[in-house]
């Protein structure tokens, strides 16, 4: 049996070495190297230009000069050193480089002048060698004429080049006329699926009949349904919308176009529309595939509400650009859009109809099952306490978005490595939160006697009237530490409810102006602490009256716009409407405010008592409440997740 023998390569020898390609920059680097030798090397002789026309001379006298050649149309002459005077002027090491042959140069005013010097020095027996009369060559004189031009050509040939590429690679001139999209691909190490996006179980229900249309398609088009082009995500900042998108990409296995509703809008006129079809011509070629656009809004506002002048609106056209592409003049089969933004009350109506976006999917902040959800998700690769309670955490972060649970997780973990604690327990989290909402705390203020026991009045009252009432939100803990721009802060547990009755909106407008009831009450004044409470107050009551129809003056009544336009410069309401509004808002305050002062009376001893142990501890607890005033009469979920003491670890963790 023969050997196997390695097939020959194609095309001959496989030793044959490549030849590099030419390039037209080779050509440039040829012309400067030439430009470089003509003035700045020499050939092959040292040179020393003398200062004075007296040094040459004095170089002259002592034989030192051989020959002496003289350049009059530039005034000056060149002398060739004898080896004695090469070796007297020059180093060994500078003759060493030119073979012992050594000039030297010096300028003169007048040609005449410098022949008679010469004959001078021939009398005198000075100088006996050659003298030759020679013109030198002005490459300077060259360089300024003809440099202008060749760097005119230079730069044309440059643009020209590029041009001819018609803008294909890297910084052309037409590139900006192309799409900056990042691309996805199903091939990526960074895939994210939808077990990678916690919570939002509505919302993925939703949008996996996306997935299942690019998987499956022909199971819909059989019956006639056709592939929906395109879905836009709504909710606030962090809910997960982005990743959520990302999600169905990674989840249908197809390309990923991702790109921001900024990068359409250039100073330059028609850059937009020109990057829209560059996306769309992109996406069919790699169909089925996702396109995503983040914050449209940037792009997609409505026409007409702001007219530049008269003027040609650039953002404009880019808009008529994208409903054009998503209209399907063009086949977009395959394609499906997706969008995000937190703003869909601003966009064109002729972006939201169907046949463009056909379907609105809200992605609301999590619930609690989805906070918890979301709280595994950000745990997975931390050091946590064995037993941490998940479910307290969630309920402490209610209103938080995902990327503010990922930040209260990150914070809990620096916390703890700030304390050189090799878990992180539940206080870390709760400083955390508190961290985020509250501020940093600010021990080093410097605060009086006085101010102190007036904060602490005013944190007491609000947890004694709170306490009392049947809708407001259990009491976490109450400072009276500085943090951030508040001398004092309270901490509740609220529960998440879809509907809000009247008097849960009373009780807490009640419970929120405590502080300010117990200041009349027990002080004797009113101070600027309450600023921020009478703020949510006032906010309350108008919403009462002018958008649920609460009041019992303007009941069923709502002059709320949910379509997002404004009224312009009128109010929907009269003047004397307005007035009635103003009685109505002052009414539910004033009542609210005189409930709290009755409730501070009845349970006066209890706040004071409640505020002596803010003034020696700083900081109290459900717990220091509980032992003053008894066991809330309404108890909920809530109060019993507060009352469960926290798990102690075991010895073998």
């Amino acid at each position: 049996m023969k050997p196997e023998q390695s097939p020959a390569p194609k095309g001959g020898n496989r030793l044959q070495p490549k030849m590099p390609k030419f390039s037209i920059y080779w050509m440039y680097a040829i012309v400067l190297a030439v430009l470089f030798g003509m003035f700045y090397l020499e050939s092959g002789t040292a040179s020393r230009p003398l200062d004075t026309f007296d040094q040459f001379e004095d170089a002259v006298k002592s034989g030192y000069v051989e020959k002496i050649t003289v350049y009059a149309n530039k005034n000056e002459a060149d002398g060739t050193l004898s080896k004695a005077g090469a070796e007297t002027l020059f180093t060994p090491e500078q003759l060493k480089k030119t073979g012992g042959v050594g000039h030297v140069t010096v300028r003169f005013s007048n040609p005449q002048s410098f022949d008679s010097k010469i004959e001078q020095w021939k009398a005198n027996g000075w100088f006996k060698g050659q003298v030759r009369y020679e013109d030198a060559s002005d490459y300077s004189h060259l360089l300024w004429t003809f440099g202008p031009m060749l760097l005119f050509i230079g730069v044309w040939i440059y643009f020209m080049r590029r041009m001819s590429s018609r803008g294909d690679g890297p910084g052309g001139v037409f590139s900006v006329g192309k799409s900056k999209a990042q691309i996805f691909d199903k091939d990526s190490a960074n895939k994210v699926t939808f077990k990678d996006v916690a919570g939002l179980a509505e919302a993925k229900t939703e949008i996996e009949e996306i997935v299942e249309f690019l998987k499956n398609p022909s199971r819909y088009t059989e019956l006639g349904g056709k592939i929906p082009k395109g879905a836009l995500l709504v909710g606030p900042p962090g809910t997960g919308k982005t990743m959520l998108a990302k999600a169905v990409a990674g989840e249908a296995n197809v390309p990923f176009f991702s790109m921001s509703g900024s990068d359409f809008v250039e100073m330059f006129v028609g850059v937009g529309a020109s990057r829209v079809r560059d996306l769309f011509r992109q996406a069919k070629e790699k169909a089925p595939c996702i396109i995503f656009i983040d914050e449209i809004d940037a792009v997609g506002r409505a026409r007409g509400k702001n007219p530049n002048m008269g003027a040609n609106d650039e953002r404009e056209n880019t808009l008529n650009q994208l409903l054009t592409e998503m209209d399907g003049f063009g086949s977009n089969s395959g394609v499906i859009i997706l969008a995000a933004t937190n703003r869909a009350d601003i966009l064109d109506k002729a972006l939201l109809r169907a046949g463009r976006f056909d379907r609105q999917i809200y992605v609301d902040l999590p619930d609690l099952n989805d906070r918890v959800a979301i709280f595994k998700v950000h745990l997975q690769n931390k050091k946590v306490e064995p037993g941490l309670d998940i479910e307290l955490l969630a309920r402490q972060t209610p209103g938080f978005s995902g990327a503010d649970i990922a930040n209260v997780a990150n914070e809990a973990a620096l916390i703890a490595a700030r304390h050189n604690k090799k878990h992180i327990e539940r206080q870390d989290f709760i400083d955390a939160v508190d961290r985020i909402i509250g501020g940093l705390e600010k021990r080093s203020k410097i605060l009086t006697d006085e101010e102190k026991h007036a904060i602490a009045v005013h944190e007491a009252g609000h947890a004694t009237v709170s306490w009392h009432l049947r809708y407001a939100n259990p009491l976490i803990k109450v400072t009276i530490v500085p943090r951030g721009k508040a001398l004092g802060a309270a901490w509740y547990l609220p529960e998440e409810r879809q509907i809000t009755p009247a008097q849960a909106i009373l009780d807490e407008m009640c419970a929120t102006l405590g502080g300010r009831a117990a200041e009349e009450l027990f002080l004797g004044r009113v101070s600027t602490g309450a600023a921020n409470d009478l703020e949510r107050v006032t906010k309350q009551a108008y919403a009462m009256v002018v958008y649920y129809g609460m009041s019992d003056n303007l009941p069923n009544i709502c002059y709320y716009d949910s379509t997002g336009q404004s009224y312009g410069f009128s109010k929907p309401y009269s003047d004397e409407r307005a007035r009635m509004i103003d009685e109505e808002v002052s009414r539910i305050i004033a009542i609210q405010y005189e409930r709290a002062k009755d409730l501070l009376r009845e349970k006066a001893e209890g706040h004071s008592q409640l505020a002596e142990v803010l003034l020696t501890r700083e900081v109290i607890f459900t717990e220091d409440v509980e032992q003053i005033f008894g066991k809330r009469q309404w108890a909920s979920r809530t109060d019993e997740i507060l009352n469960t003491p926290p798990p102690v670890p075991s010895d073998a963790e």
